[in-house]
């Protein structure tokens, strides 16, 4: 089992109120999973991610990823478990503007401590494995939004993660360009990637295999998807 957590409880403490984010939480993801995290505002989806991400640790409860438990670790050893296991994609992008595409896919090299010909050799590869090959030396305002989406997506493939995270990934971009992401995570899951998608869409998860709703906190249903949106055999969507 890839991810294990059990009895997952967040709680914020927001002033002279407890807010409890999420509620002994209990799931499993296999490797190689296509899960969609899905949610309202408020519903603790996002909350789950950071848990899962290693951005944030709980309350009470396990979380046991590739057979270590890391609930426990401090912000140190979580950042090593992020840098090595997860690839982040973010509504956002969060790419540094002053870097180029193949410097931005680079980064997370430099922290792993490879040296920079191998580094920048693998960014290369990454990108042109997203489409990017002709792009390596375009800065992000160089770059359309998909584009700059697809670096993102590239940076979170380069260090072979055991998780890909993306949080909202399609938010920033029109309909075309959402259709060309997706298809980009159903070839990363297809090539045998654990992919973790967070939205509030219901359109962007039925690309997902398997949907979790969350809803108080709670996990209010976990079921396979019977609908999956498969780009692959789908018609693309019309243009203006």
């Amino acid at each position: 089992m890839l991810i294990s957590i059990k009895n997952l409880n967040k709680t914020y403490i927001m002033g002279l109120e407890k807010v409890e984010a999420l509620k002994d939480v209990t799931m499993e993801i296999r490797r190689n999973e296509y899960v969609a995290l899905m949610g309202p505002s408020g519903s603790g989806k996002s909350t789950l991610m950071n848990l899962l991400g290693c951005l944030d640790s709980p309350t009470r409860g396990e979380y046991w990823l590739n057979g270590t438990e890391v609930s426990t670790m401090d912000d140190g050893e979580l950042a090593e478990v992020r840098n090595k296991q997860i690839g982040f994609v973010f509504q956002t992008f969060n790419l540094m503007p002053r870097l180029s595409a193949l410097e931005n896919v680079a980064l997370p090299l430099v922290y792993a401590g490879i040296g920079k010909e191998a580094r920048l050799a693998k960014a290369r590869k990454t990108l042109e494995s997203v489409g990017l090959g002709d792009r390596v030396n375009h800065k992000p305002n160089e770059l359309s939004g998909g584009q700059r989406q697809r670096v993102a997506v590239a940076r979170a493939l380069v260090n072979d993660p055991a998780i890909i995270l993306a949080d909202e990934p399609t938010g920033n971009l029109d309909t075309k360009t959402s259709y060309e992401i997706m298809g980009l995570f159903e070839q990363i899951h297809r090539s045998g990637n654990t992919v973790i998608l967070v939205t509030h869409e219901n359109d962007i998860a039925q690309h997902a295999h398997r949907i979790v709703r969350l809803r108080d906190g709670l996990i209010e249903s976990d079921q396979p998807n019977d609908n999956i949106l498969n780009i692959s055999s789908a018609p693309a969507p019309a243009t203006d």
